[in-house]
């Protein structure tokens, strides 16, 4: 198998461009994920989001998530749980509006730094859209205007910790699924690893590396691109040893953003490829995948594809 794709971002500023976009477009065809380096987040700051994410796990996670495992026997399984996965999360909400003010139990100081790494994460998912929309043949910032709605995009965080878990072959730190979003970017522990995708059929280690972002494809830019781009199915093993450090942000549609293929895509294809993709509201998206989460994709889509049988949507709504 090819190895994982690892993309130096700094290259693009030179001669090697066109292979660096031509290996993006590999990995957005192929993989469904990629990670990159030279992101233009530096690697103190980096260093300090990691700093005070464990910090912060430590003095206010920790012992919650001990007494959750407790109350629940989770120690003394002895057949697998499906319905659960061994990770201590918290949620910080960045568009339309912020709530890391409201988020208890956070020092000023981590409050402060994960408001600009936000700031900078947003930069750069913006960015990457529009280097997928030079691959895909798209106009500059048509992928930003489609997730726009009526108030811009929906951005948040998920800050999880994956703490040791005695039984990993009884407890996934993650069940398998694919995110229902728009460009997730994950900055992860760079020690313990447990990240994997699907390929060919196959887990494959998504690889921990330092000061990098790894980013995946979610559903919404599955049907954006008639299924040119693909989400992928993957998960996180629980390991026995480490605590594995998880903090990804989701670059989204709003909620009221209208999602289908790109007309200029649509297009392009073979009358029998014609589209195969719905147009659905994202958050009836959003609220369908709530319940179906660790479930495949496709489902989902055939019964957006129902609904929209049903439903008149108006055009797309942007700025």
């Amino acid at each position: 198998m090819a190895a994982f794709p690892v993309i130096n971002l700094e290259k693009l500023n030179g001669d090697e461009r066109a292979a660096i976009m031509e290996v993006i477009k590999d990995a957005c065809e192929n993989w469904g994920f990629f990670e990159v380096l030279n992101h233009g987040i530096s690697n103190e700051f980096m260093d300090t989001v990691e700093r005070l994410t464990k910090e912060h796990y430590k003095k206010c996670m920790e012992q919650r998530f001990k007494e959750m495992v407790e109350s629940k026997g989770l120690e003394a399984v002895q057949t697998e749980i499906n319905d659960l996965d061994w990770e201590s999360t918290f949620f910080l909400r960045h568009l339309p509006v912020s709530n890391i003010s409201e988020i208890p139990d956070l020092d000023d100081e981590y409050r402060k730094v994960m408001k600009e790494f936000a700031l900078q994460l947003e930069k750069l998912a913006e960015l990457l859209l529009d280097l997928l929309c030079e691959n895909l043949g798209l106009e500059k910032g048509y992928l930003k205007k489609a997730f726009h709605g009526s108030k811009g995009p929906t951005f948040g965080t998920k800050v999880s910790n994956y703490p040791p878990c005695p039984r990993p072959e009884l407890i996934k730190g993650l069940r398998a699924h694919t995110d229902a979003g728009g460009i997730i970017l994950l900055f992860q522990d760079d020690k313990v690893s447990g990240l994997q995708l699907l390929k060919d059929g196959e887990w494959v280690d998504v690889p921990p590396m330092r000061h990098s972002i790894v980013i995946n494809i979610g559903d919404q830019l599955e049907v954006i691109t008639n299924g040119k781009y693909k989400s992928v199915m993957h998960r996180v093993i629980a390991q026995p040893d480490g605590n594995r450090m998880s903090i990804a942000s989701f670059y989204n549609p709003g909620s009221d953003a209208v999602i289908y293929p790109a007309p200029a895509l649509v297009e392009k294809e073979t009358a029998e490829d014609k589209q195969i993709y719905p147009k659905f509201v994202f958050e009836d998206y959003m609220k369908l995948y709530a319940g179906l989460k660790f479930q495949d994709k496709e489902p989902r889509f055939e019964a957006m594809k129902a609904m929209e049988s049903t439903t008149n949507l108006g055009p797309i709504a942007t700025v």
